[in-house]
């Protein structure tokens, strides 16, 4: 990729990578792999890398994915499915040393503005560096923007709580995300605030050395409960069976199996959410277990994730008398902890939200263009990573359903191959644009509430950038036909313009 004169106060890379987490890190590995040519920086608003795994401290912290999939491609797991953060911060650190990654990451940057220009082909990103508060400058030909989708200092609270009393209450009150390890909970009475996956993790753990733990949730939640163990790794392990091919062949299986689970909760979810109770009988026993009211969700079972629960820990610490959930909602904060709209007090020491995510669309950053302000709602996708009116660019969003770094190691193969197919063509600026056939095209909402409908998600959809009716105009959150499409992109389609020019697909060349 030829370089354009730079800013004489700028660093210049040939590609800049936004965030040192899961996806910045897979990103940098496939950069370094499949672009040795490129030239890189990570620029890392935290002091050390993780993301998600270093914002998360709260008790039991661990994946809601199977680390088999969850893990890179190209970096065998050894371990049980479902890790806790700490191992996983200690697997990502291990791809930064194997790879010699960590030298290219300036951590404790906080970018304060991105902006492009045609006129130069050149991203000028400016970051606080924290550490004394100096302004930096960056230039890159090609931005990559790594940094999640959640807001990772603000979770989310209902506004309407600090109306409904909340200042009152006279225990401790933290949001999960806002966790301080060091607090012991011991003997506790802890009033637990949602019922999705932080909740889910958090109870087991509170169970073990609270007082009593109450779990208050508007709805219930699906739960798929297993051990923690994967039958096949431990057979292949067994017979001898190198690492490597383990990984490989276990990721197909597990890909395989979740497709399935997939399709058979769009067609037969009644079937599937009978299993799922006969799961939860088989591991606490009880073949009477009463699902109704707690336990039996108002949503459909593909419409958000499946929230996984090894050994049914969940359900046995409300078996063993340790939990008792109350489906109902907050009619006001009091003193010794909430009364529910139904009357009933409950009364706690510590009240913990399991409340969600903030949605943050890129960081919540200033972006612009040819010096005009960047709104991602006026923009349309381009299947989930890169956006019409944006140059240059490409965003690593993940899967909801299935293992979010899936994600990462193929839009790492995609946009490798874009950085490879500009150099081959001696061009310095790529966009997509809509083609002749899709101008008259809906434009529609970032995805469909039937879809996929998680509060933060809906919450902030008048954020998001806007889909089409087409597959390339959406991320259809469909890993299993992603796979086969997006690794088969014609990168001269006529969706994508290099300096200023639509390509000529080649099938239209053919027609030529």
């Amino acid at each position: 990729m030829d370089r354009p004169a730079s800013q004489p106060d700028a660093i210049h890379v040939d590609v800049l990578i936004v965030g040192a987490g899961i996806s910045g890190i897979g990103s940098a590995y496939h950069l370094q792999d499949q672009c040795p040519w490129a030239s890189y920086e990570i620029l890392e608003m935290k002091e050390t890398f993780g993301g998600t795994w270093e914002t998360h401290k709260y008790p039991g912290v661990r994946s809601d994915s199977d680390l088999y999939t969850f893990g890179y491609r190209f970096k065998p797991w050894i371990g049980p499915p479902i890790a806790n953060g700490e191992e996983i911060l200690k697997y990502m650190g291990e791809v930064i040393e194997e790879n010699g990654i960590g030298e290219h990451i300036r951590y404790g940057h906080r970018i304060t503005r991105c902006a492009f220009s045609r006129g130069t082909n050149l991203w000028t990103v400016e970051a606080e560096r924290l550490s004394d508060g100096a302004l930096q400058r960056f230039t890159c030909n090609f931005l990559w923007m790594c940094q999640g989708y959640y807001d990772h200092e603000t979770p989310y609270i209902p506004p309407e709580w600090r109306e409904k009393g909340l200042d009152d209450f006279r225990g401790d009150f933290v949001h999960a995300q806002l966790w301080d390890p060091d607090y012991d909970f011991s003997g506790k009475r802890i009033l637990v605030i949602g019922s999705g996956a932080t909740a889910a993790t958090v109870v087991p753990e509170f169970a073990e050395k609270a007082a009593h733990v109450t779990m208050l949730q508007r709805s219930p939640t699906y739960f798929y409960c297993s051990e923690n163990k994967n039958e096949l790794a431990d057979r292949l392990r067994e017979v001898g069976i190198d690492e490597p091919t383990i990984h490989r062949v276990v990721r197909q299986q597990i890909m395989h199996d979740q497709d399935l689970m997939t399709r058979r909760c769009i067609e037969e979810p009644d079937a599937v959410f009978e299993e799922l109770k006969e799961l939860v009988r088989a591991f606490t026993g009880k073949p009477d277990f009463e699902f109704e009211p707690h336990f039996t969700p108002k949503y459909r079972v593909w419409q958000q994730r499946l929230a996984f629960c090894p050994d049914g820990d969940v359900f046995r610490a409300a078996v063993a008398g340790k939990l008792t959930v109350v489906t109902d909602t907050i009619e006001r904060f009091t003193e010794t902890g909430v009364r529910t709209a139904s009357g009933e007090e409950i009364e706690a020491d510590l009240i913990v939200a399991a409340t969600g995510f903030q949605l943050s669309v890129m960081g919540g950053i200033p972006f612009e263009v040819d010096g005009a302000a960047i709104d991602w709602h006026d923009t349309v996708t381009y299947r989930g990573m890169m956006f019409t009116g944006v140059p240059n660019m490409a965003w690593v969003f993940g899967y909801f359903r299935a293992s979010w770094t899936l994600r990462v190691d193929m839009l790492g193969d995609f946009v490798c191959a874009l950085l490879n197919r500009m150099k081959d063509k001696g061009v310095a600026r790529v966009e997509v644009a809509l083609r002749p056939e899709d101008r008259d095209m809906e434009l529609l909402p970032w995805i469909e509430a039937d879809n996929f409908n998680p509060g933060y998600l809906m919450r902030g959809l008048d954020k998001l950038p806007r889909r089409g009716d087409k597959p390339e105009w959406r991320h259809n959150q469909d890993y299993w036909r992603e796979r086969e499409e997006i690794p088969t992109i014609d990168l001269d389609g006529a969706e994508f313009v290099y300096d200023g020019e639509r390509a000529l697909g080649e099938r239209a060349q053919e027609l030529a």
